[in-house]
């Protein structure tokens, strides 16, 4: 099984919030997932829900902050292991190109 999420961990407060988005990012390396940071959140690849949630739980306490506000969206699809790099290769094979704009 692989479960797919995207997940957003920021301080809620005024001025720059890359420092701790960053300490959440780096809280996923002590945990068997991949991911992948873009500029909206983090898409993370568990082999089960209790790895993602252990992975998550870590992100969110990383940042340090009054507030914190999490995002997470999961795709828990049981009965296939289907990637997140192969649902954009499906997505791309009906497009006839990639999914990016610009390239």
């Amino acid at each position: 099984m692989t479960v797919i999420a995207l997940l957003s961990v920021a301080p809620v407060r005024e001025g720059s919030m890359s420092e701790e988005v960053a300490k959440a990012v780096a809280a996923l390396d002590d945990f068997d997932v991949s991911y992948e940071t873009n500029p909206m959140g983090t898409v993370i690849e568990a082999d089960s829900i209790d790895d993602l949630f252990d992975a998550v739980r870590a992100a969110h306490t990383a940042v340090e902050a009054d507030r914190v506000s999490t995002f997470l969206k999961i795709d828990d699809k049981r009965a296939s292991d289907e990637s997140a790099r192969e649902k954009v290769e499906a997505v791309e094979e009906h497009l006839g190109r990639p999914a990016r704009s610009g390239e």
